[in-house]
């Protein structure tokens, strides 16, 4: 049951209460939707999630927990956006990119150098999202793209995932993930992949029994929990420290003396020219949770009569272009601004298909969990409390997005050539970056599926015409 005002409630069939703002609807929780108790517990527990980040900030960049820890609550604070003005998605990083760009931003020298490439890349990716969603741009231009280029880039991030800093990585080569931590990742990563993937725990949810609900409804959480359990008791993590009580008071001035376009100034434009190929990739991958995400919120929605929901693409474009403009210029990110996390997406869209007793409306679910989320990054025991598994965390979110990626490529490519194609991709775009990977895909596209095509076409109509008489 949803906590509201009667501000909040709406007709059968009618959208749920707003604003109008031009493409934005503007929505304030309490006023204009209820706010929905379960989400509350779960952003409790997957706020975790989020706060791996400043774990790539500190490895990355070299800076304290606490300004990582300042970028990151920013970061989940223009969450709250979509849902503030009209997107019922639950947001997330680009996490499949994320690999490419732990490897495009290693090229740089740490220091000004690798936050100025941050930067560029982040302003980058948030100009392409404002232009070509607001032009209409995006659609065509990923329609045009052959599929063993997207599914080239989509298997090279899974690659780099796999075999990166915080996967496989050997430890004298500055692995962090499997090289550090190999018991509890193992059996974090065998927890995340049965509870997301396998088979068996399909059929038990179809069986159902509480426990089993419960699992379903956190995802990765159980893989993460089991890890830290499994982690302290061989030794691997330390046990955790609540130190600290009250409230994390956000080291702003700091992040603006050392880590942002105010601190190091703007990146030249060879850093811009530089930042497009990952930019590019990083576009590719983003729009493609787009879709995702709108799909998965219509397909709930035919479930539903009770209430209309607005899915508009070119609004969450703009969304995330003004999202990666301001934490580009002021609080950047190694993980960007992106437009869905799949997981949890996925998790309030299918209580939302129970019915209005479960949740009165999308914007409810997805609302309340996103501002709850960024709230627990503000409560210092809390992080205390997960901030030993922080590296595992992150190593369990690339090995699930690496398993994704690849099985959303395998089942782009349709023919042995778009295959090989999409192989060569991904292995040059995980190993040598994104200019490379891009500059191959296209010269293999033409050499291996287009030159000669035609006249193999013509050939062979050629031949029917001779048997056929």
């Amino acid at each position: 049951m949803a906590i509201g005002l009667p501000s909040s409630k709406r007709k059968h069939g009618q959208e749920q209460p707003y604003i109008p703002l031009g493409i934005f609807k503007l929505r304030l929780p309490f006023i204009h939707y209820g706010v929905e108790v379960p989400e509350i517990i779960q952003a409790i527990f997957m706020f975790v999630t989020g706060l791996a980040a400043t774990k790539f900030l500190q490895d990355m960049f070299g800076v304290s927990f606490e300004v990582a820890l300042t970028i990151v609550l920013f970061h989940e604070i223009t969450y709250s956006l979509h849902q503030l003005l009209g997107d019922p998605v639950i947001a997330g990083w680009i996490t499949p990119a994320i690999p490419l760009t732990v490897a495009y931003l290693s090229k740089y020298a740490l220091g000004v150098e690798r936050i100025e490439a941050l930067i560029a890349l982040q302003v980058t990716v948030g100009i392409m999202f404002l232009i070509l969603g607001t032009t209409g741009l995006a659609k065509k231009i990923l329609d045009i793209l052959p599929n063993s280029l997207k599914a080239g880039i989509i298997l090279g991030a899974g690659i780099a995932a796999i075999v990166g800093k915080y996967g496989f990585l050997p430890k004298e080569q500055g692995g962090v993930g499997f090289a550090m931590y190999p018991i509890s990742m193992s059996v974090g990563i065998a927890l995340a992949f049965f509870l997301l993937y396998a088979k068996g725990f399909e059929a038990m949810k179809a069986k159902g029994g509480s426990i089993v609900g419960i699992f379903a409804k956190y995802g990765m959480v159980p893989g993460i929990i089991g890890a830290m359990i499994v982690g302290i008791a061989v030794g691997e993590v330390q046990m955790p420290k609540i130190d600290q009580w009250g409230f994390f008071v956000p080291h702003v001035r700091e992040v603006f003396s050392t880590m942002n376009a105010f601190a190091v100034g703007i990146p030249s434009l060879s850093m811009f020219i530089a930042a497009l190929p990952m930019a590019i990739v990083a576009y590719i991958i983003a729009f493609g949770d787009i879709i995702i995400g709108q799909t998965v919120i219509e397909k709930a929605n035919e479930l539903r009569d009770d209430e209309k929901i607005d899915m508009d693409p070119n609004r969450t474009n703009i969304l995330c272009g003004v999202r990666n403009l301001i934490e580009g210029t002021m609080f950047p990110t190694v993980t960007l601004a992106g437009p869905l996390w799949a997981a949890m997406t996925v998790a309030v869209a299918e209580r939302y298909k129970q019915g209005r007793k479960a949740m009165d409306s999308i914007f409810g679910g997805s609302g309340t969990f996103n501002i709850v989320k960024w709230m627990a990054v503000l409560s210092l025991p809390l992080v205390a409390l997960f901030r030993p598994i922080l590296p595992i965390a992150i190593a369990l979110t690339t090995m699930v997005q690496g398993f994704a990626c690849f099985y959303i490529a395998m089942e782009m490519t349709k023919t042995k050539e778009e295959q090989g194609v999409a192989g060569v991709i991904g292995a040059i775009l995980a190993i040598a970056g994104p200019t490379y990977g891009l500059a191959s895909g296209i010269i293999l596209y033409f050499v291996v599926q287009k030159i000669g095509v035609s006249k193999n076409r013509e050939l062979k109509a050629v031949e029917k015409e001779v048997v056929a008489k």
